[in-house]
């Protein structure tokens, strides 16, 4: 016999935890404590997210290696998640209101992760990436509803895979999930210009103040988003145990829009270097030279990128991201020259801009003695 279609299992908050969830309500109501597990918890956008948690009252759980300091206020549990077995043994069967995931990269993440929590969470928030969505756009203005599709990076299309899987365990099996896009995210850490060192991000300050030149993508005037990790916490926070949220998706980012050149020469003006040479340089050229950048520009950032965050500030009253990026990248510079020992530099970096900006300008200069040879001499009066 055909078997008939499999009844979906209704969402409900883990056993106990009943009184978080206000009846007839979507919102968080008074009564004992979240119970939240954060996987992760110590990078950029997941610290911000747990000192806030742990600010406004919550009970914080952070399961990682441990490789990182602790955030005052939330306990560890130190295993690696990456290794099969590892965190159900440290876990065991206690069940959390909410688990935020900020280190699933790949389908088989999601997998693992889906054995693991399956029965044991009210609310699984999965971190994808704004990035996702389609490249090129059709319309200047992101939305949730804009379709998710990049050919250009393996990253993205990743996170794209892992939203699949994990709506359908939400529609086949009721598994109660939510999922986060943030777009390019920073903090103390991190100087979040386009053409810079990820790891070593100081990099790009050390070359303004000693004069030497940074590569900006195109013509520097298209649109970009970039969002303090104090504001993504805000929208992210305000929707755990908010039982509304389960089965949708958010982007949460800033809503300045700031060009290229903009965000160049704020920086600039942060790192005591107004006078800073910036070269502009076409993303396919770059691609061309350093094909390690494809995802991260033509798959990235050399697009415009203007978000409505509209949908996060019903969900969540009150959502406003309120640091602009001239103020959050003077406090990420002070951050930087408060410790001497935090101002890595990556010189293998800087020596393939520099290589990318002598073959540019030799090729421009070629390019303009060809259309523009020298002026014929005038002819002389007979």
């Amino acid at each position: 016999m055909h078997a008939g279609p499999r009844r979906k299992r209704e969402w409900a908050p883990p056993p106990g935890n009943s009184g978080l969830y206000g009846p007839g309500s979507d919102a968080l109501s008074s009564g004992p404590r979240m119970n939240i597990l954060f996987v992760g918890g110590t990078g950029i956008i997941s610290t911000a997210c747990t000192e806030l948690a742990v600010a406004r009252g919550l009970k914080v759980t952070l399961l990682n290696r441990s490789l990182r300091d602790p955030v005052p206020g939330a306990r560890t549990i130190t295993a690696d998640v990456s290794v099969a077995g590892a965190a159900a043994r440290e876990l065991g069967g206690t069940q959390w209101d909410a688990v935020v995931d900020f280190i699933s990269f790949t389908p088989s993440d999601v997998e693992a992760r889906l054995r693991l929590f399956s029965g044991k969470v009210g609310q699984y928030v999965f971190v994808s990436s704004a990035s996702a969505y389609q490249k090129p756009l059709t319309h200047y203005l992101i939305t949730e509803s804009t379709p998710l599709a990049n050919p250009l990076w393996d990253y993205s299309r990743n996170k794209i895979a892992c939203e699949e899987r994990l709506l359908k365990a939400y529609r086949e099996e009721g598994f109660p999930v939510t999922i986060i896009r943030p777009s390019l995210t920073y903090g103390n850490t991190v100087v979040p210009l386009a053409v810079n060192s990820w790891q070593r991000s100081f990099t790009a300050v050390d070359r303004m103040r000693r004069g030497l030149p940074l590569i900006i993508p195109g013509d520097g005037l298209s649109l970009w988003t970039i969002t303090h990790n104090s504001d993504l916490a805000k929208g992210l926070v305000g929707l755990l145990g908010h039982a509304g949220a389960i089965g949708h998706a958010f982007h949460i980012t800033s809503d300045e829009a700031l060009t290229w050149d903009q965000i160049y020469g704020m920086t600039a003006e942060a790192a005591g270097a107004p006078d800073a040479r910036f070269v502009h340089i076409a993303s396919d050229f770059i691609t061309a030279c350093i094909p390690a950048m494809t995802g991260t520009l033509l798959g990235d950032k050399s697009h415009s990128a203007v978000f409505d965050n509209s949908k996060i500030r019903r969900f969540v009253p009150g959502f406003e991201a309120t640091t602009r990026y001239r103020e959050g990248i003077a406090r990420t510079v002070a951050w930087f020259d408060a410790e001497p020992a935090r101002q890595q530099v990556d010189p293998e970096a800087g020596a393939a801009w520099d290589r990318l900006i002598a073959a540019y300008e030799r090729g421009a200069a070629a390019a303009v003695a060809k259309f523009r040879p020298a002026a014929r001499r005038p002819r002389q009066r007979q």
